[in-house]
């Protein structure tokens, strides 16, 4: 089957994944969409997996307040100070303040169990498996603090 570039274009729009990539999710699933959208997914996944072991002595601390009643400061980590900077990278660490603001998981395990608060059929460890998958390094949450008065 041929795939167009403009097939190709939409796809890595929507899912920021590589050209070779998105072509070969387009071919697997005969240029369904949808179907190329679950391939990519399921590919980073895999990725992640195997970037799991990797040493993390990079990222950034992000914080959040919410109506001057409730703060948050957590770390996310990576393996390269180039990452940090990356907008997914720091995109991310807005997203985890959000979630540790609203859903305040008393640990790292229990928030990546947790239902993303944007869209329920995502998990944050699904979440930040889709990020490592993207930009190709391991990423970690590091310590995370929330405070409320």
């Amino acid at each position: 089957m041929m795939i167009s570039v403009d097939e190709i274009k939409k796809l890595r729009e929507l899912t920021g994944a590589g050209i070779a990539d998105c072509r070969e999710a387009l071919e697997d699933s005969k240029g369904d969409l949808k179907k190329a959208q679950e391939f990519l997914k399921k590919k980073g996944i895999e990725k992640a997996e195997k970037k799991a072991d990797r040493e993390t002595g990079q990222g950034r601390v992000f914080s959040y307040v919410h109506g001057g009643r409730i703060g948050v400061l957590v770390s996310l980590l990576c393996e390269t100070d180039f990452v940090a900077k990356t907008d997914e990278f720091q995109n991310l660490g807005k997203e985890l303040c959000l979630q540790v603001a609203s859903m305040d998981p008393k640990n790292a395990a229990e928030l990546l169990k947790q239902e993303y608060i944007r869209d329920s059929a995502v998990t944050i460890g699904d979440m930040i498996k889709s990020v490592i998958g993207k930009l190709g390094e391991n990423i970690k949450v590091g310590e995370f603090v929330r405070v409320k008065i």
